[in-house]
């Protein structure tokens, strides 16, 4: 029996997860028409195609379909030897890799992520920040265990992964007593022309306060997008404009940034999930943080 090429077989594997040849090599820091080639040798070994030309993009045949499968279990179960081998190393700590997306406020994702390490095996927590497309990539590849977003896996998307809603609360609105007392009134009609400053478009929060500005029919003075969520409260810190942060951190913002409540946006809400290549959470360090969101963070 002729052995398979596992070298191959990873490039295919990556190459279906990036869904181009283009994005792949570049993944694998190879050239295309090497890449191309270790492919095509896969595939006199196994006599079928394994992917075709779908429109002007690339997709896979039916047995590359099958192939996949195989692959995907295949340096799963690799990467989880890796870790349980890491693990049981004397003074080797097991990696939990986070991604988490810059939407999020870091003081939530801080509250989530920190009873992974209060386990009775102590675990190393490594965090990386970007948006979530990016982040996803890493985590089809098996580079991350996990990625916190605001947002689940929209039905279309071309990643095989699944959507754990960790939990959700109410969205408040903040701001600096100085700023309050240039703009008096009721809540929320004192909104109405003010500074604010808001997440960018694209993100759950920016989506659900736009709705309540049509609703309440408010039409505040947008001064700033942030991707960065710390950034936008620093902001609101000095005065410069209103902003809105999660209902369960109030107590937190309030004393952080030296800001005051001064009301909820009503139907607005600020949802956390965790993204995973398992339908299943098994990672102890995961199963603790979706045990932990549901009874102390949301809870």
């Amino acid at each position: 029996m002729e052995w398979l090429n596992y070298h191959h077989l990873f490039y295919f594997w990556t190459t279906a997860r990036e869904g181009s040849v283009t994005r792949a090599a570049e993944r694998l820091r190879l050239a295309q028409p090497t890449l191309s080639a270790q492919i095509r040798s896969l595939e006199t070994a196994l006599g079928v195609r394994l992917f075709e030309k779908q429109g002007r993009g690339l997709g896979m045949t039916e047995a590359g379909r099958t192939a996949f499968r195989y692959a995907d279990s295949i340096f799963g179960l690799g990467r989880e030897l890796q870790e349980s081998l890491a693990g049981s190393r004397g003074g080797s700590r097991p990696v939990l890799a986070v991604g988490i997306s810059d939407a999020l406020p870091k003081l939530m994702v801080r509250n989530l992520l920190e009873p992974a390490l209060h386990l009775p095996e102590a675990i190393r927590l490594v965090c990386r920040e970007d948006r979530t497309d990016r982040l996803l990539a890493e985590l089809t590849l098996h580079d991350l265990d996990l990625v916190l977003s605001d947002l689940p896996l929209p039905p279309n998307s071309a990643v095989k992964a699944f959507s754990h809603l960790l939990g959700e609360c109410g969205v408040e609105i903040f701001s600096t007593a100085a700023l309050r007392k240039e703009h008096p009134g009721a809540f929320p009609r004192c909104l109405e022309g003010a500074p604010f400053l808001l997440p960018p478009e694209g993100a759950a929060l920016r989506r659900g306060l736009d709705q309540w500005f049509e609703l309440e029919g408010l039409h505040p003075r947008i001064i700033g997008e942030f991707d960065d969520s710390a950034l936008l409260k620093s902001f609101g810190q000095k005065g410069l404009g209103f902003f809105a942060a999660p209902a369960n951190l109030r107590a937190e913002v309030e004393r952080q940034y030296q800001v005051k409540h001064l009301g909820t946006a009503e139907r607005v809400r600020e949802r956390v999930y965790a993204l995973t290549l398992d339908r299943r959470l098994r990672h102890p360090a995961v199963v603790a943080i979706s045990e932990s969101a549901k009874s102390r963070v949301f809870g």
